[in-house]
């Protein structure tokens, strides 16, 4: 377990106030945005947010989906079995939640690839879960690497990994993909997974390059007396800060204190509303990011409320999407 970090100020009473967070996309959402010779920006806005600038997503999900004692120098990799989808001219890669991948023929696939991954790490494999594998990068510590969340659904030419200050590692990278690609090409997986109708998993992803002494969560975070949300990401950073961790939010429950990130935020509106109406909560933080910027909004029982030119009638409060559009 790591320890706490140092000089973080925990408020142990818990105050009337409750922290939404917003998924985020790139401000650059077409290919044809992508700036000549530039590379990708580095983790999504929200990733930036949770973890710090380096965006050592790895790490993190190591210690989410893993009891494992990690060490804070050490620099891991994830790997993740995906499918690429071949169009006319390029390949895209899948979200793993399209891609229905067992537990069982994750390991099957693990099994046939792990000597060659072993070998051009230089490391063993440190833990294995159903979508992730981890491992110390070693030769590969310098790649810029980029998360599923923010590589699928596009060309991934843009979104491969990258040298750094160290020349012809991402070329070895790519040496190492084509090797297990045609090793899975023709296991009995995938010709199961064909039989099934499913997507073949036809290739290897390697991201969140980075160690935990580099992560470096927002006071947002670190203040909260407790962590809501299914994100993988989440458990991991609840698990190193120390602090209470619930896949989901429950109703009723006590708000006061959370920080909550939801697949479905706007489910949970209703009853933020009522919170406030009710002095359950003083306010509510709302953190999202258009156009890639962190925005941090303080909404309270009065400014969720509509005004109206007609004193006389009653007030009526702010939809979900009066919210999220201002």
């Amino acid at each position: 377990m790591p320890p706490k970090i140092r000089g973080m100020a925990r408020n142990l009473t818990p105050s009337k106030s409750f922290t939404l967070m917003l998924s985020s996309e790139d401000a650059l959402v077409s290919e044809d945005d992508h700036p000549v010779g530039n590379a990708p920006p580095k983790g999504l806005p929200h990733e930036r947010f949770l973890l710090g600038n380096q965006v050592p997503v790895a790490p993190i999900l190591l210690l989410g989906q893993s009891n494992l004692a990690v060490n804070p120098d050490a620099i891991i990799a994830a790997l993740q079995p995906v499918h690429l989808h071949a169009t006319r001219d390029h390949l895209i890669l899948m979200q793993q939640k399209q891609v229905q991948l067992s537990m069982a023929d994750s390991s099957r696939l693990l099994k046939v690839a792990l000597p060659l991954i072993e070998e051009d790490f230089q490391n063993s494999l440190l833990f294995a879960g159903q979508h992730d594998w981890f491992i110390e990068a070693g030769p590969f510590s310098s790649l810029a690497s980029h998360s599923i969340d923010q590589a699928h659904g596009r060309n991934i030419d843009w979104w491969m990994p990258r040298d750094t200050h160290e020349a012809g590692v991402a070329r070895s990278w790519r040496k190492l993909q084509n090797e297990i690609q045609m090793l899975w090409h023709i296991d009995p997986v995938n010709i199961e997974r064909t039989e099934q109708g499913l997507p073949a998993i036809n290739s290897v992803w390697i991201s969140g390059i980075g160690k935990l002494a580099d992560v470096k969560p927002p006071e947002a975070l670190q203040g909260a007396q407790r962590i809501f949300g299914s994100h993988p990401l989440l458990c991991g950073l609840a698990r190193y800060l120390d602090i209470p961790y619930q896949t989901q939010l429950s109703i009723p429950t006590d708000l006061a204190g959370g920080f909550a990130w939801l697949d479905q935020p706007k489910s949970i509106w209703p009853k933020l509303k009522q919170a406030l109406e009710d002095n359950e909560l003083e306010e509510m933080i709302l953190i999202d990011f258009p156009k890639g910027q962190m925005r941090k909004r303080t909404l309270t029982a009065k400014t969720v409320r509509k005004k109206s030119w007609a004193f006389w009638r009653q007030a009526q409060q702010l939809s979900w999407e009066e919210i999220t559009q201002v």
